[in-house]
């Protein structure tokens, strides 16, 4: 009878490791089983038990160090268990203790480690991409391996840094290479077998739309770029997927590529069932200062002039602030959210219409923001009970160098930056108005950002607070010095009832809690 009843609970405990993927329409408040928590991108919590009463009480729960590269992934977390990374690694942590359950470690054949996002997960298994762009199914029990695909050929410059997205049973798949003159795309992968489902390019064959914005060379269009290297989001209503591209190539010279070069550094809306363009917004026309359009295109539902709608917000590594119609791509508003010198206006189609004096040239010039943006990879968050949008901004000086030949080191050029410094910013999506700023200080902040309902919003500066703020007023209400720089965005989790805060530091996880058991 015993043996029975160990073998059932064995099942038990072996079932619950799984994640239903219509789990993912509505994640419960014990669950973050996405990259952004879930599919809107919004990174807003509706756990209140930490509020703005009591976060000063906040206590550590548990520590964990990876003895390894600073964490920029975002862990998941699902059924007790915390799955986080840094290139070519893998854990697997108990949620309540800070256990290790499993350590998976890959080896690359070459590619880049510049950082890493994550895991997706689908049922019983994870899917990890790796350095040399290739994807890994593992057991989310044991980390064991089930299968191992190659996205692209690393020899040519691809390698892949972003958390897959799982949509219904599709495993969302994007790739990075921005130097190299290759084209982005993105891939749906059928995550039992691993086969490739779909693809699409985001730099269009000839006789395809959008392939009359690139220069052609006989039957080839003769430059790429388009990468998508961060996980976008997904309405399930209109069963689309969002995703931000990036930049073409050479990064810095524009004139062997005149045209708009579609479709990077764009917002492109898919079908996730068979990867079909349903519409694009382009941020950045004809880029030529590095500003890729891969920060999450932000989901949510709300007032705009009176009427309700489906809105679809970014803000964008040029520093301008978009809200879209997500239904059509139509734009409502475009707005500048941090000081800037590099275009003269706005377009009719709400495009910032680019200055050409402040193109790179051979002697420089001096333009605002540099190539890292105006704001990068790091997490943004929308709080619905605000009804204001958040982004870690920078003000960053820089003088863009242009080459004689546009090939040197792949980038046709480089830019050299002069000064910088940090600040949260809240913005009315309704207007682009900034309610508020917060100072983080000199530098480039790097830490991203998570409101809750209990009326927080959490994030770090570059001198190594962790900080919780009012996302009303920016005024801040809890701070505590973790001896570290900060790469990655809070998370936060119930279990048994009680709502644990998520923060990494360099190599260290650490969990926070009210006092009391």
């Amino acid at each position: 009878m015993k043996l029975i009843l160990s073998v059932v609970l064995s099942a038990i405990a072996l079932a619950a490791q799984g994640l239903d993927p219509a789990a993912l329409l509505k994640p419960a408040t014990d669950t973050w089983p996405t990259y952004n928590g879930d599919y809107s991108g919004q990174r807003h919590s509706p756990l209140k038990q930490i509020d703005s009463t009591n976060v000063k009480s906040l206590t550590l729960a548990w520590i964990f160090q990876a003895h390894s590269a600073a964490i920029k992934s975002t862990p998941l977390e699902v059924n007790g268990v915390l799955y986080f990374t840094v290139p070519d690694n893998v854990w697997a942590v108990d949620a309540r203790t800070g256990q290790q359950i499993w350590h998976y470690k890959y080896t690359s054949d070459g590619g880049d480690h510049i950082g890493h996002r994550g895991v997706g997960m689908y049922g019983n298994w994870l899917y990890f991409t790796t350095p040399d762009a290739h994807l890994v199914s593992l057991n989310a029990k044991d980390g064991t391996v089930r299968w191992n695909i190659e996205l692209a050929d690393v020899k040519l410059g691809y390698f892949s840094t972003m958390a897959p997205l799982v949509v219904h049973n599709h495993v969302i798949v994007g790739i990075s290479g921005d130097v190299t003159d290759v084209p982005g795309f993105l891939e749906s992968i059928e995550p039992e077998t691993g086969k490739v489902e779909w693809r699409w390019s985001s730099q269009p064959k000839k006789g395809e739309p959008g392939s009359e914005t690139w220069p052609k060379e006989g039957d080839a269009i003769e430059h790429g770029g388009g990468m998508t290297w961060m996980t976008g989001t997904y309405d399930p209503d209109l069963n689309l997927l969002y995703w931000g591209t990036g930049n073409p190539n050479p990064v810095l010279a524009g004139e062997g590529r005149l045209g708009d070069n579609l479709y990077t550094c764009s917002i492109v809306a898919l079908n996730p069932d068979t990867g079909k363009l349903a519409w694009y917004f382009q941020p950045s026309p004809h880029d030529v200062h590095d500003w890729d359009a891969v920060e999450t295109p932000v989901l949510f539902d709300a007032g705009f002039q009176g009427t309700k709608r489906k809105l679809l917000a970014q803000a964008s590594r040029n520093g301008y602030f978009f809200v879209l119609d997500r239904a059509t791509g139509k734009s409502f508003l475009t707005a500048p959210f941090i000081e800037s010198n590099w275009a003269s206006g706005v377009d009719s189609r709400g495009r910032p219409i680019a200055r050409l004096d402040k193109y790179p040239k051979s002697d420089g010039t001096l333009v605002e923001p540099a190539s890292d943006g105006a704001t990068n990879w790091m997490a943004p968050s929308f709080d619905p009970d605000s009804g204001l949008f958040y982004v870690i901004a920078r003000r960053v000086i820089s003088i863009f160098y242009h080459t004689a030949s546009g090939k040197a080191e792949g980038w046709g050029g480089r830019d050299r930056n002069l000064w910088a410094n940090s600040v949260i910013e809240a913005i009315d999506y309704q207007t682009g108005k900034i309610r508020w700023s917060h100072e983080l200080g000199d530098g480039e902040v790097t830490a991203g950002i998570l409101t809750t309902a209990g009326h927080l919003l959490f994030t770090a500066d570059n001198a190594g607070n962790l900080m919780a703020l009012d996302p009303e007023t920016g005024k801040t209400l809890w701070h505590v010095q973790a001896g570290g720089h900060v790469v990655s965005s809070p998370m936060t989790y119930e279990l048994d009832g009680k709502q644990y805060l998520l923060t990494a530091v360099q190599d260290l996880v650490l969990v926070w809690k009210l006092p009391g058991d």
